[in-house]
């Protein structure tokens, strides 16, 4: 679908999923009133972030994917997509997940498969990259280290997704920080890996953040809607706000893969290891 005024967000969030709710409430009136028709918000939206990434930090609060949360989030959302973050509980195993909600229902989810230094002492690891449809356009989601890893978004962009959106909670270094943030090293790879992502999938890329401190962390922000030649269109900067932008989808893609189409002149081929057994 063409023509569509998508968001990314930056904002703190914690403990407390009545405030939690609050804001996010008044984001997505916020975007309604600037006529946004997909929001993408932080990861871990819902509960706040692990405090440290030492292992032992106390998690945010555990939902079910068809939980009474989870159904607030979609009635919430009315006509625009959401995106949101949250600690989701399954059979007594805690993920670091993603979901895409309109008009009331779940039009998609993702697992964190990627995990950083100790986050893995308090979630599983999800096991794939799946896009799926929505009012806006085929989606695929992802969550902050992700990014990291060119083969996530590359699996989404295989599987047809038009928009990749991103949710983090990225935090600055945790050594040798910038005093001013905006020129924080971490931040630079953050924003590095969004740019490369869309540029290398010639594919339309938004990323949300959270933002402020929270525990030990101090996260970068920098919400950003980038094109599919790699170009940030919308940034929040490190500060708090939505990164808004119109971006006509099927146009943005067509143009960038009209000559060099990345997708299509790959050659699997000739990308195995030495050595490695073929199939």
């Amino acid at each position: 679908m063409t023509g569509v005024r998508i968001a990314a967000a930056a904002a703190p969030f914690g403990r407390d999923l009545d405030e939690d709710f609050a804001r996010i409430a008044a984001l997505i009136d916020r975007a309604r009133a600037d006529e946004v028709r997909l929001l993408a918000l932080p990861e871990a939206c819902l509960g706040g972030y692990l405090a440290n990434l030492d292992g032992g930090a106390d998690g945010p609060p555990a939902l079910d994917a068809d939980g009474p949360e989870i159904r607030r989030l979609a009635e919430l959302a009315g006509e625009l997509v959401v995106t949101a973050g949250y600690c989701e509980s399954d059979g007594g195993a805690l993920y670091n997940s993603a979901v895409c909600v309109s008009d009331g229902v779940v039009l998609g989810s993702h697992r964190k498969v990627h995990q950083p230094l100790s986050e893995d002492a308090t979630y599983q690891a999800g096991n794939g990259f799946t896009a799926f449809d929505t009012p806006v356009g085929r989606l695929g989601m992802m969550i902050c280290y992700d990014k990291a890893f060119p083969e996530s978004a590359r699996a989404l962009a295989l599987d047809g997704a038009e928009i990749g959106v991103c949710l983090s909670a990225w935090p600055g270094s945790r050594t040798h920080a910038a005093a001013d943030l905006a020129r924080d090293r971490w931040k630079r790879r953050f924003d590095l890996f969004d740019r490369a992502r869309a540029l290398e999938n010639q594919m339309v890329w938004v990323s949300a953040n959270q933002s402020g401190t929270f525990g030990d962390l101090r996260f970068v922000a920098s919400a950003k809607i980038v094109d599919p030649g790699g170009e940030v269109v919308a940034d929040t900067g490190v500060g708090d706000g939505l990164a808004v932008a119109d971006v006509d989808v099927v146009e943005a893609l067509a143009t960038a893969r009209r000559s060099m189409a990345h997708l299509r002149d790959r050659r699997p081929e000739a990308y195995a290891p030495a050595g490695a057994p073929a199939g």
